[in-house]
């Protein structure tokens, strides 16, 4: 199967990472639009207009399926994608809300971009939990820049201490998750690309499991910058193909 998979920068590849690992025998062609960079301060009206682009480009890839690995996409405008193509299309977040829904934790912290909180999906979606929403506006540009500062990160942690819960609402936000669990030992850590896995049924015949090569797995990114080509290499640890459009 040719999966296609698209976030505003590197933070897709979190997703990307664990979709491999357990169904490495398909083709993946990943969209990292860094040119655009960053989502979460864009209108609903601009990010319509950049996934038409994006949905143009996996139509001419002629992918079987698209993985949105966008916390902010898959809030705001998932309904609007699922009109532009008849392609199959998954989100992040629906699949982390309807865990939820059946976990016994009760107060659960979301880290989100600031669409994403101003969104309030989770808080509408699981009305019977109590929702601490924060807007970690810092994460994505700290995240690409490869500029990692640790007093903000210990800053929103203290702020989200008494949850039993912490969802990673953006798909960034996985390559803090050691840094983050330094602050919050006790606290449940959910990158939204494991309840997606469980979600997403591809597959995976054990016997043809066999060495993962560079064509199958092809970044393409809108923009190159000084640190892309590092923070690529920090999170996958698997041969890729690295195209600049």
């Amino acid at each position: 199967m040719k999966i296609g998979m698209f976030d505003s920068g590197l933070g897709g590849l979190t997703v990307l990472k664990e979709f491999v690992k357990k169904y490495p025998n398909n083709i993946y062609i990943y969209y990292g639009d860094t040119k655009n960079i960053p989502y979460g301060d864009k209108t609903k009206q601009e990010l319509i207009k950049l996934i038409r682009e994006i949905i143009t480009f996996f139509e001419k890839e002629k992918v079987d399926m698209i993985i949105i690995a966008c916390g902010t996409i898959s809030s705001m405008c998932l309904n609007e994608i699922r009109q532009m193509t008849n392609i199959l299309i998954y989100d992040v977040i629906s699949p982390t809300i309807e865990y939820l829904q059946k976990t016994n934790q009760n107060k659960i912290g979301i880290f989100a971009t600031n669409a994403t909180i101003n969104s309030h999906i989770f808080k509408t979606s699981l009305k019977n939990k109590k929702i601490l929403e924060i807007a970690t506006q810092e994460f994505v540009p700290m995240i690409e820049n490869n500029k990692i500062d640790l007093n903000i990160i210990k800053k929103y942690c203290n702020q989200i201490s008494s949850c039993d819960v912490l969802v990673l609402g953006c798909t960034h936000y996985p390559i803090l998750e050691q840094k983050l669990k330094k602050y919050l030992p006790d606290v449940l850590i959910i990158n939204m690309a494991i309840p997606l896995l469980n979600k997403v049924k591809l597959f995976n015949d054990s016997n043809l499991s066999r060495e993962i090569v560079s064509n199958e797995i092809v970044l393409y990114f809108t923009k190159k910058s000084d640190t892309l080509l590092q923070n690529i290499n920090n999170v996958l640890d698997f041969p890729y193909k690295i195209i600049f459009l």
